[in-house]
């Protein structure tokens, strides 16, 4: 969540720089800053979020993506990287079925932790504690589920 907040307070510093510059620049050149001027803000390049596979390699994320794809209306490209897009089409399927009550934000929080845990600990070996920590039981269950899919 906080890397949302930072990405747009970013790319709403960087808009208003660009509008700032652009309006001074249409006003002429005796309101504008002379050219020796530093800009005010550096170009901030603004990161995507990140990818959370929880211990999958690319190959097995991509069959999770698959799965995602056919059963939970994930609509993303099949890239191996489990991102916000691949994890609301997870959240749905958690929502459902394995306890999930947090909002479909793609968001790899404790709550989403708590319903893959469950998931896995039904059908996919996982023994530890229901605890939204995604220890190594948790990514070993995980990859046990991408390699049966």
């Amino acid at each position: 969540m906080r890397t949302n907040i930072l990405a747009k307070a970013l790319v709403t510093a960087t808009t208003a720089v660009a509008l700032a510059a652009g309006s001074l620049a249409a006003a002429g050149t005796g309101v504008a800053a002379p050219a020796s001027a530093h800009p005010a803000v550096a170009g901030a390049a603004v990161t995507p979020q990140a990818v959370n596979n929880l211990g999958l390699n690319a190959t097995q994320a991509k069959k999770v993506q698959r799965w995602l794809k056919t059963y939970w209306h994930y609509t993303g490209s099949i890239d191996g990287q489990l991102g916000p897009n691949s994890w609301k089409a997870f959240q749905r399927c958690l929502k459902q079925y394995w306890g999930y009550t947090g909002p479909i934000d793609g968001v790899v929080g404790k709550g989403t932790v708590k319903g893959l845990q469950r998931l896995l600990k039904q059908y996919w070996g996982y023994t530890g504690p229901i605890d939204g920590i995604a220890g190594s039981g948790t990514k070993a269950a995980f990859k046990r589920f991408a390699d049966g899919h």
